[in-house]
């Protein structure tokens, strides 16, 4: 391989990087915006359901179930209302996400230790918020009973029954439940898709619009030297969005690596090689920009959302799709941020998805040189 050659196509690729304002922009601009509303605006936790009661008995008892609901970080009591077809219209129109509705003689039939239902109302348009909010709601119901039950046998003045099986619950990794630290190392693998999948799209197509690839053809130069000559200024800009994304990662949302900095070096540069060896690819085989653009946003950007196990997880999918997550790129480098963010584990357990992200590039790289080469290159 002669480096002159390579130098001489990255050069040239440089010159027009800095000459396209929107190559640019792509590459830094969207990347940090991604980082800034991924990780502000994006969030999987759901707290402060906004509540309405409906409480037809209006007994200190039944105002100490709601002040005890409106206590709880994961509810905010926002309206007391006086009917059920207020809060109906409160529910239709999404103002609150949760009603409760107290009947006419509930704490009468509480201290007569008769059946005392309480309503909750769920707004079940979003099934994921749906199903949390309502296992924060069976919780409070059970400690509330739980609570109710010990009075009942102090007022009785019989022995504290204590339950046979005592739940000790301990988490892991991310100990305060917090969503931004699972999204961010996520963003992460969707800039790096961005920037060298994305724009790398473009190079080769480019030359075949402008008609220079029959110029470049005449030249003394290989294939694998235009190929890599053409990703070195990418992967340069790729990497430095990388340690932008980890320093504002770890300045604004709190977000360390756990585990090696190396290692998610290591990681993001095999990675980003099997990003722009994807781009290149569609680029040599589409000829047109326009139509590039498009199979790379298609083939790249979209899966590494949809299909890596970032947003929706992997296990709840069909059979046929997870078969298909096990050749996006993203999902292996999303699981080796996640044991180095997270878990704060090292290389032994995590080789496996650098091999195959290395297998990966080996492959598309391959493709990418037998395909120029087709072309006469």
């Amino acid at each position: 391989m002669n480096l002159t050659n390579v130098k001489a196509v990255a050069r040239k690729e440089y010159y027009h990087l800095i000459r396209d304002f929107r190559s640019l922009y792509l590459a830094f601009f969207i990347p940090l915006f991604l980082i800034l509303m991924f990780g502000y605006a994006l969030s999987l936790d759901v707290d402060n359901v906004e509540t309405i009661v409906v409480d037809y008995d209006n007994t200190p008892l039944s105002r100490d179930l709601i002040r005890k609901i409106d206590a709880s970080p994961y509810f905010e009591v926002i309206r007391w209302l006086s009917n059920t077809r207020q809060l109906t219209e409160y529910i239709d129109s999404g103002k609150a996400k949760l009603g409760i509705v107290i009947p006419s003689g509930w704490t009468e039939d509480m201290r007569a230790d008769r059946e005392t239902p309480v309503q909750f109302i769920l707004d079940g348009s979003d099934p994921n918020y749906a199903g949390i909010s309502r296992g924060y709601v069976t919780a409070f119901v059970q400690d509330y009973n739980q609570h109710m039950l010990v009075d009942f046998i102090n007022r009785q003045g019989q022995k504290q029954i204590k339950t046979p099986v005592e739940a000790r619950i301990r988490i892991w990794f991310n100990e305060e439940l917090e969503s931004r630290y699972f999204i961010v190392p996520g963003i992460i693998a969707i800039i790096i898709m961005i920037v060298g999948a994305l724009l790398t799209s473009l190079v080769i197509a480019r030359e075949y619009e402008n008609g220079t690839m029959e110029t470049i053809r005449s030249l003394p130069i290989r294939a694998e030297e235009f190929l890599l000559g053409k990703a070195a200024p990418y992967f340069f800009i790729a990497m430095l969005d990388v340690f932008v994304a980890v320093l504002m990662g770890q300045v604004l949302f709190g977000t360390i690596i756990k585990s090696s900095f190396w290692l998610m070096v290591m990681a993001s540069a095999i990675y980003l090689g099997v990003a722009l060896s994807l781009g290149l690819l569609i680029s040599s085989v589409a000829k047109s920009q326009q139509v590039a653009n498009q199979l790379a946003i298609l083939a790249t950007y979209l899966p590494s959302i949809l299909l890596s196990n970032f947003v929706f997880p992997v296990i709840n999918m069909p059979k046929a799709l997870q078969l298909i997550t096990k050749i996006i790129p993203a999902t292996y480098y999303i699981d080796i941020m996640n044991g180095l963010y997270l878990r704060g584990v090292g290389i032994q357990w995590l080789w496996k998805n650098y091999v195959v992200l290395a297998i990966m590039f080996v492959v598309i790289g391959s493709l990418n040189i037998l395909a120029l080469r087709k072309e006469g290159l």
